[in-house]
């Protein structure tokens, strides 16, 4: 660990990341390193989390191929030196900025997208021109040997290098200076990051989780709503950082509504069949299934220990103050607290963790005004779910308890880059304001900063 990462820092400040030409080529072997091991990749999921081939390619290995073409359509004005405005008493200057890598990058990868949520990451930094540890999960491990040896295979481990192993190789880790930590998981980890980070003054960026909402209105569209939480919140057994945590379901058109999602559920899966995702590990298994309220289930809640699996499960009559609202769920189950003022859900969201996505079903605009303008969340959707996260267009990332930082497109370049600016003064003329002795010239400088 400690040579490969001396050897990485040597590589950077030699200068050999920093030019377009190879920040496109590395991008460029990255994509065909991809699409050549996309069978190995999926057989890799489908063993830690039994992801379906579609939902593989759609959420892990398309997902990031889609990112590596946008980011090499862009990178050369990303790259490009910015003039910027100048004020007119900075006579006969130009001024400019530009991002410049930052230099050697740790990512940190959590196992519910294993491929996806280290690969992601790695785009942006190599676009920006750094080196890079990966650190993927241990608890996904099939999916942590297969991108071992697709980096080998692919970069010289002085540029990108996958360190594998448990707790203690992270911590270990986190004991060496970096230059950039990207960490993805949850808040409790996310604090021991940041404060591993502190001792060397490394800026992170922690993209964490949390509770977030669905909100449904007496004037939502409700087969569109039902389709739309259905697939956010099932998609990968629950186990995604912005699924739709709980719904708040207006009393009138509560019962319909969760009729109409039950069929909806009939409808999306059937579980003879082996293609709906599992949990990661019997540990999971075993906290998400404590949540479950017996009392309280109006669907689902057919579990099987042996393969991992838990059905979507619909929970309502659900209070603010029962357990399952009191901790990220990570799973599939979806408890409805039913409302009869929008103040209220309002009030509550204002007063609790602000969460990394939020979502409103809504035809009234004065509605999803009220949320959106007074509730903070990290991004979120009006109408749907999950799907901002697909745009390379917007930046991705938490506010608060759910993280800070953001990535994804552009924003993953400037988030493992930094500002360098400059001016560029003309020699032609020097005027002597500035300059020793000040007096009398206190005045003109009032005037000019005026």
């Amino acid at each position: 660990m400690d040579k490969i990462i001396v050897k990485q820092r040597t590589f950077f400040k030699e200068g050999h990341t920093k030019s377009y030409a190879f920040r496109k080529q590395q991008l460029l072997k990255l994509y065909t390193a991809i699409e050549n091991r996309e069978k190995e990749i999926k057989e890799a999921l489908k063993l830690d989390l039994n992801k379906s081939s579609f939902e593989a390619y759609s959420t892990e290995i398309g997902f990031t191929l889609h990112s590596i073409s946008h980011a090499l359509k862009y990178l050369k004005k990303w790259m490009k030196t910015q003039k910027v405005k100048t004020p007119y008493y900075h006579g006969f200057t130009k001024s400019y900025k530009r991002f410049e890598p930052k230099g050697n990058i740790l990512i940190i990868g959590p196992y519910n997208y294993p491929f996806q949520l280290v690969i992601e990451p790695l785009i942006g930094a190599i676009a920006a021109g750094n080196t890079v540890i990966l650190k993927p999960s241990e608890f996904s491990s099939h999916t942590e040997k297969v991108i071992e040896q697709l980096i080998s295979d692919t970069f010289d481990p002085q540029y990108v290098h996958v360190i594998c192993g448990g707790v203690e190789t992270t911590q270990s880790l986190l004991n060496h200076r970096f230059d950039h930590i990207f960490f993805t998981g949850s808040p409790r980890v996310g604090k021991f990051v940041h404060q591993a980070a502190a001792k060397h003054l490394t800026p992170v960026t922690l993209e964490l989780g949390g509770k977030s909402p669905a909100i449904i209105d007496e004037t939502a569209k409700l087969k569109t709503a039902a389709k739309r939480i259905a697939f956010g919140k099932f998609l990968n057994a629950g186990q995604t950082c912005i699924a739709p945590d709980y719904l708040f379901v207006h009393e009138s058109i509560k019962v319909e509504f969760l009729e109409i999602l039950k069929a909806t559920l009939d409808d999306f899966y059937t579980f003879e069949a082996d293609h709906y995702p599992k949990i990661i590990n019997d540990k999971h298994f075993d906290r998400i299934t404590a949540l479950i309220d017996p009392d309280k289930v109006i669907y689902g809640n057919k579990t099987d220990k042996s393969k991992r699996l838990i059905t979507p499960t619909i929970l309502h009559n659900i209070t603010v103050d029962d357990p399952i609202m009191q901790e990220e769920i990570f799973g599939p189950l979806l408890p409805v607290i039913s409302f009869t003022d929008l103040a209220f859900v309002e009030d509550y969201l204002k007063n609790q963790e602000s969460p990394l996505a939020l979502y409103m079903f809504s035809e009234s605009k004065d509605n999803t005004q009220k949320i959106f303008d007074n509730v903070q969340f990290g991004g979120g959707a009006i109408n749907d779910t999950i799907t901002h996260v697909a745009n390379p267009y917007l930046p991705f990332g938490g506010v608060g308890n759910s993280g800070f930082g953001n990535y994804h497109g552009h924003a993953s370049f400037i988030t493992f880059s930094y500002q360098k600016s400059f001016v560029k003064k003309s020699t032609f003329i020097d005027p002597n304001v500035t300059y020793p002795p000040y007096d009398k010239k206190e005045k003109l400088v009032r005037k000019i900063f005026k």
